[in-house]
């Protein structure tokens, strides 16, 4: 298995803007899926607003360009006035995996 690591979002939702932050959450999962070192990403969010989005890259670098990303960057600063009371972010190296399908 090669090194890639996940970078873990939790957040809490404000009512503000249901219609516009879905738009944005579909603009960005599109334009993080053409970002060089992009593996996927897996998003959940309960009907109380907590929610967790779990990105997978395979380095650091690539990681901090999507961070840095000028359409990110603007999304970013939207959400912390508009739809989040507050965010959490873990960087973290996979160090095993496995899965079972039934």
């Amino acid at each position: 298995m090669e090194t890639y690591y996940a970078v873990i979002f939790t957040s809490q939702r404000t009512e503000k803007d249901g219609a516009g932050y879905a738009k944005m959450a579909e603009v960005m999962d599109s334009l993080a899926q053409k970002q060089p070192g992009f593996i996927r990403v897996e998003s959940v969010r309960d009907a109380e607003g907590k929610g967790i989005t779990v990105s997978y890259w395979k380095t650091l670098e690539a990681i901090q360009a999507w961070k840095e990303n000028a359409k990110h960057l603007v999304a970013q600063q939207f959400g912390k006035e508009n739809w989040y009371t507050q965010y959490h972010v873990e960087i973290c190296q996979v160090m095993k995996e496995y899965s079972f399908t039934k």
